[in-house]
């Protein structure tokens, strides 16, 4: 197991630097499965304070930037307390958020992301990244985004088969948690293949989009989701671009949530079009993901999108079209000595169980 710490600096004169980027999950048939990092950034700068303070900048800077109610903060807090049995020291947190907020880019997976790392520095639980991944892919409930936001590229993710006990349990927790372990990879997509983010105006809650979905499936439209991200992880692996616009295709979560996310029928069309790889639902919506063969098809593709959504009325609007290089590296995630020192990367300290 591997612990990140950094080497002769104690936690009350260092700071936690974390680069988090935002991703989109499901890309089609890969419901609660796959997702696909982006290079748009939830950064933070954390040292330890005598109050809790948030400076934001970015986007939605008025809700980043709230104490109260603020899911980073209530998740970094409640992880301290569970794990280690005492309450969490204050932090002063210099964020920039460049990831919209509800609109299905993983921006809660990023905050929990966040939370758990920040808790596992200045908490001294001396979690790994596996098991930092695992607390937040719970705590999210599905591991797709946390998978794709903590390890980069296209993530294939997934519940273990065998229940266990959860490690690292501290004097503050209710006693081991049997629960089942996450199971991740990821994969480097085509260095050309890159995205477009289409927003509407109004965000949408992961809730209201779930709760648009039937409690069960036939087995035909099971088994054909099956095949389709049988596929997609294939074409990903491959760079078999030719592949995506039928691999991308769905029958689990993207005909009922069309409801809700106006922007999907008309967008759907264009997958194969104009150097359109594929067209999807981006996580749970209502924003829209393209995938496009490279960043000279960006142009084009963008005015395609605002042809197709003109004659759609006004609930299909677009607020905003965001060009999107894919993120393949894992995210940041490292120690830095306060004052005048340069950052210095966190140290890996690797023992074998």
């Amino acid at each position: 197991m591997s612990s990140v710490g950094l080497e002769g600096t104690s936690v009350a004169s260092s700071g936690f630097r974390l680069k988090l980027p935002a991703t989109s999950a499901n890309l089609g048939p890969g419901f609660d499965t796959l997702a696909l990092a982006l290079a748009l950034s939830l950064e933070i700068d954390a040292e330890p304070a005598e109050a809790f303070a948030i400076e934001a900048t970015g986007r939605n800077v008025e809700l980043c930037s709230r104490l109260e109610g603020n899911l980073l903060i209530q998740v970094y807090r409640e992880t301290v307390r569970n794990w280690a049995g005492r309450e969490a020291p204050p932090l002063r947190l210099s964020m920039r958020n460049g990831i919209p907020l509800g609109m299905g880019c993983g921006s809660s997976a990023a905050s929990r992301l966040a939370a758990v790392a920040l808790a596992a520095h200045f908490g001294q639980l001396g979690w790994s990244r596996e098991r930092i991944l695992d607390e937040a892919s719970h705590l999210e409930g599905h591991p797709d985004n946390a998978a794709a936001c903590w390890l980069g590229g296209f993530a294939a993710s997934g519940w273990g088969e065998v229940a266990r006990a959860a490690s690292g349990s501290g004097p503050g927790h209710s006693g081991p948690e049997a629960r089942r372990p996450v199971a991740a990879i990821s994969l480097t997509p085509p260095s050309e293949w890159h995205a477009l983010l289409v927003l509407p105006a109004a965000p949408l809650a992961t809730t209201a989009s779930r709760a648009v979905l039937p409690d069960q499936y036939s087995r035909r439209d099971t088994v054909l989701n099956l095949q389709r991200v049988a596929v997609l992880t294939a074409a990903f692996a491959t760079g078999r671009a030719d592949l995506l616009g039928a691999a991308t295709g769905d029958s689990l979560h993207q005909p009922y949530r069309a409801a809700v996310c106006p922007l999907l029928p008309p967008l759907l069309p264009l997958a194969g079009r104009g150097g359109i790889l594929s067209v999807t639902l981006s996580g749970a919506g209502p924003a829209v993901l393209l995938l496009l063969e490279s960043s000279k098809a960006v142009e084009g593709a963008a005015a395609m999108v605002k042809e197709c959504v003109s004659g759609s009325g006004p609930a299909a609007g677009i607020a905003e079209i965001l060009d999107c290089p894919l993120a393949t590296q894992p995210a940041l995630a490292e120690s830095f000595c306060l004052g005048p020192e340069a950052p210095l990367r966190a140290r890996v300290a690797s023992s074998s169980e």
